[in-house]
């Protein structure tokens, strides 16, 4: 047995129960297997054994109030995974699906995501079950208060920097960071993706969304095509949705699609970005509302958008959402390329199959990393007390996000091939982790 399959059926042992994470390290493992077998040094360092447990997984209790006087709890968790080349950094998730293995698969991406960006950031994730649709104001705010009161003792500007995710926006993100004040007594950068009037960053809503259409716009030029013209699927129609279909129409791509947990919108004559960030961002709607405002719009409450003929199709919603068959029913309408927005939105049979196809596949470790880079420019901001302006944080992401597609393109083709680009993120990504630790001994 290789090492690496040692290290696999171990990992497998210790954490039964648990397919996202196990899904996200098979991934890793297969991928990484030239640079294990170049070099006896990281078995000897035990780097596989280190890299896939976390440093420290936090479960705690989350007691709240409901609007009629009734007590609730939910379950609050933070995975410290590595922080080799910086502090823990990654989001915080609130959803009814949020388990462990969910952020423990998040939390173990993130280390090679932030390692692809050439920031000190270290690899992090955490959340709760909560659901905040349909709470109100006041119960979302108890919720986060009773949150970050056992989450403040965990983490800190120099130690762990949580920031947002699926259900957690600007406004969870200004409850915590609150109640963080109170507890500590200080003002520091301890979360990212805070309100512009206490130090947040211009251009971090937009980040995730704009690095996915730039990383593919860098993906597709460098196979000599132009993503000026092509049509666009998107799934999702929150923040990483709504801007990668901003940054994707200014470069002269039409996006025809988007879609939330109950259906999905197909517009011939293109998304009308206004009417969906109106739905989504001011009403807190559903995308079905699209249909009824924009004429040349048809909803459907089932299926997917992977049955629009596209040449780009860019998952944004969440994790699995895009299958085999989906893969199929894509290839077989000529689709060109595809960028992950979402984490792990495609299936590992997903995957094998747009590559055995040949065709162009940026993955979530590269393609949905513009969020974390600008986080991590938050971070900077906070520290030296600076605010730069969109442009300049917008240009510091576009150079960003050229050098994940570069780093990511040299690896693929030092040890795969060419256009692999998620054996070459995963290889890139590891590569520096990996010396880092060894580095640092034990």
């Amino acid at each position: 047995m290789s090492y690496i399959e040692e290290v696999r059926e171990s990992v497998a042992a210790r954490n039964a129960g648990q397919p996202e994470f196990m899904q996200a390290v098979d991934e890793v493992l297969l991928t990484i297997k030239p640079v294990i077998d170049s070099d006896p040094v990281y078995k000897h360092n035990a780097v596989l054994e280190r890299i896939t447990e976390p440093d420290r997984q936090i479960m705690f209790r989350v007691p709240w109030t409901d609007d009629k006087g009734n007590m609730r709890v939910n379950r609050g968790y933070r995975i410290q995974f590595n922080n080799a080349i910086g502090p823990y950094k990654g989001g915080l998730r609130l959803h009814p699906s949020v388990n462990l293995s969910i952020i423990k698969f998040l939390g173990f991406e993130q280390i090679f995501k932030n390692s692809l960006t050439g920031l000190p950031i270290g690899g992090g994730k955490g959340g709760s079950d909560f659901d905040p649709k349909g709470k109100s104001e006041r119960e979302i705010r108890d919720f986060c208060q009773s949150f970050m009161t056992e989450l403040a003792r965990h983490i800190g500007a120099d130690v762990d920097v949580p920031a947002g995710d699926i259900g957690v926006g600007g406004r969870e993100i200004g409850y915590m960071y609150g109640q963080y004040k109170r507890i500590k007594n200080v003002y520091e950068g301890v979360l990212t993706g805070k309100g512009l009037t206490y130090g947040g960053s211009l251009a971090r809503t937009e980040a995730t969304g704009y690095g996915l259409v730039y990383i593919v716009d860098n993906m597709l030029r460098a196979d000599g095509k132009d993503i000026k013209g092509m049509t666009v699927a998107i799934s999702g129609s929150g923040n990483v949705a709504i801007y990668a279909a901003q940054k994707a129409a200014a470069l002269g791509a039409k996006v025809v699609t988007m879609s939330d947990s109950n259906g999905w919108v197909y517009d011939k004559n293109g998304i009308n970005l206004d009417v969906v960030r109106d739905i989504k961002e001011v009403k807190r709607g559903r995308i079905k509302e699209y249909a009824e405002r924009v004429k040349s719009a048809e909803y459907h409450d089932s299926g997917k958008v992977w049955v629009v003929k596209c040449d780009i199709a860019l998952p944004c919603a969440t994790q699995n959402e895009l299958d085999e068959n989906d893969a199929a029913t894509l290839i077989k309408n000529g689709v060109t390329a595809i960028g992950e927005g979402a984490n792990m939105p495609s299936t590992t049979a997903a995957i094998n199959a747009f590559q055995s196809a040949g065709k162009l596949f940026m993955p979530a470790k590269a393609a949905n990393a513009g969020g974390v880079a600008v986080s991590a420019l938050e971070m900077s901001q906070n520290s030296q007390r600076l605010a730069w302006t969109f442009q300049e944080v917008d240009d510091k992401l576009k150079g960003i996000m050229k050098g994940i597609f570069e780093k990511t393109s040299d690896a693929a083709k030092a040890y795969a091939k060419a256009t692999d680009y998620v054996s070459g993120a995963n290889i890139a990504g590891f590569l520096k982790v990996a010396q880092a630790m060894i580095a640092q001994g034990v």
